[in-house]
């Protein structure tokens, strides 16, 4: 499962990824290239957060 979130939203998106996933998340920052096309999961602004397990 993979969450993106703005920064605005990054609190909200870690609270969930473990509440859906009941895994520690981990949190990267997304490269450039990848803020372009990339959505927040809670909002229309662009991601700046990819929250994940690896």
């Amino acid at each position: 499962m993979k969450k993106y979130s703005c920064e605005t939203h990054i609190n909200h998106a870690l609270d969930m990824f473990v509440v859906e996933t009941m895994e520690f998340p981990i949190m990267d920052k997304l490269k450039e290239e990848e803020k372009l096309s990339t959505k927040c999961s809670y909002c229309e602004e662009p991601a700046e957060y990819i929250v994940s397990t690896k």
